[in-house]
């Protein structure tokens, strides 16, 4: 990787102002109001697709970007729509990375034409269903079954923390269910695409969240739901890393995501440490302020350098000389990790530059400050990271 560099293209910067505008004028003067109401607004996510930030990994015979697009694009589209709000944000980031991705890499070529076309122009969205009451990280735990009958795969078990699962647009959830058991006696498991408005799926009432109030976020309850075998993603048994690598990816996502949180603190606190006076000068003049301001800074760079550091790494996969995927699974981890918790981190002190006013639902860092927390755990804990990292330095840590 020697020789990288992780400035941004011209071509990058210039879709960043793109989306920066779409963010401010269709996304900003309501994601207050979005917040208040729990409202996700699907018209919002159909327009993120029209502007075509569904598609950007994607290739073109399923409206994608082809050649133009890569996933560091995907980042900065998540970063500046995170600027603004972080509910969208994780709506467009669960959409390509966990609704689009696990298709898009494992399906065959009728599973693709047939859920692409429409996750891509924005006009649905699917689901990743991995996580249940007692299983996330641990695959043995995974309590969903499926049974091949006649052909049909029957599914029963639950699922829960499930993002874009139950809105009107949500046209399938891929699950991971066990469908037999190994030579070794450990957990086969399988990922299988459930159509929505199957038999046996219900998509519960949503939770009632801290933050990210305006995504749509689900338990899963599967009773015998019955889909075509060829509703299988990818080879049996392989589910489960198919998963994680596609988790690999959705951590460098989450990462920009937590990018554009820190940016909005900085953004906040500037402005208000310019107008807000105390003993008749600028709160910004005082170095107990201003330093906490420089300290928001820092984090922004260091967090930006190493999402896109492994973006470029996502980008570079499969060239010749290309990085490994140890080295994808280890750079990801870090911006994960570093990254969502500068973001808490950020929003604690944004809301302390803003003293009394931080604590008030009207100003946008209380509204950063509820939605922050969960960066640290979706995607894989902040515990988790460090467990991986410890790994890839040759550590045996369980």
């Amino acid at each position: 990787m020697c020789g990288m560099t992780f400035e941004l293209s011209r071509e990058h910067e210039e879709f960043r102002r793109v989306v920066r505008e779409f963010a401010e004028a269709e996304i900003a003067p309501y994601a207050a109001q979005w917040d208040r109401e729990h409202h996700f607004p699907t018209d919002v996510v159909q327009k993120m697709g029209r502007l075509g930030l569904m598609g950007l990994t994607a290739p073109e015979e399923y409206g994608g970007a082809g050649d133009d697009g890569d996933f560091t694009s995907v980042c900065v589209a998540i970063e500046e729509i995170g600027r603004v709000d972080q509910s969208m944000g994780i709506t467009l980031e669960a959409a390509v990375g966990l609704g689009i991705n696990p298709i898009l890499s494992y399906g065959n070529d009728d599973q693709k034409a047939q859920w692409l076309p429409d996750l891509v122009s924005g006009q649905a969205l699917a689901g990743f269903g991995l996580t249940e009451p007692g299983a996330g990280s641990d695959a043995g735990a995974t309590r969903t079954r499926a049974d091949l009958v006649d052909g049909e795969w029957v599914v029963n078990g639950s699922k829960q923390f499930i993002t874009n699962s139950g809105s009107e647009l949500t046209s399938c959830v891929t699950v991971t269910a066990r469908t037999g058991e190994n030579a070794d006696g450990t957990a086969e498991v399988s990922a299988i695409v459930i159509p929505a408005g199957t038999p046996g799926f219900t998509a519960e009432p949503a939770y009632d969240k801290l933050g990210w109030r305006a995504s749509d976020t689900h338990p899963l309850t599967l009773e015998n739901v019955r889909v075509p075998e060829g509703h299988l993603l990818g080879v049996r048994g392989r589910g489960y890393a198919q998963f994680l690598a596609t988790l690999d990816d959705g951590r460098i996502a989450i990462a920009s995501l937590a990018v554009g949180c820190i940016q909005a603190c900085l953004d906040a606190c500037l402005q208000y440490a310019g107008e807000r006076q105390t003993f008749g000068v600028p709160i910004g003049r005082k170095q107990g302020v201003a330093f906490q301001i420089a300290d928001l800074e820092v984090m922004l760079r260091a967090s930006r350098l190493l999402t896109y550091r492994a973006a470029s790494i996502k980008d570079a996969m499969g060239r010749p000389n290309g990085p490994s995927a140890g080295e994808l699974k280890q750079a990801a981890s870090v911006a994960k990790l570093y990254a969502t918790e500068s973001a808490v981190t950020a929003t604690r002190i944004a809301t302390q530059v803003f003293g009394g006013y931080g604590f008030m639902e009207e100003y946008p860092v209380t509204r950063l400050y509820r939605d922050a927390k969960a960066l640290e755990i979706g995607e894989g804990t902040s515990e988790v990271q460090r467990m991986l990292i410890a790994r890839g330095l040759g550590l045996p840590v369980e």
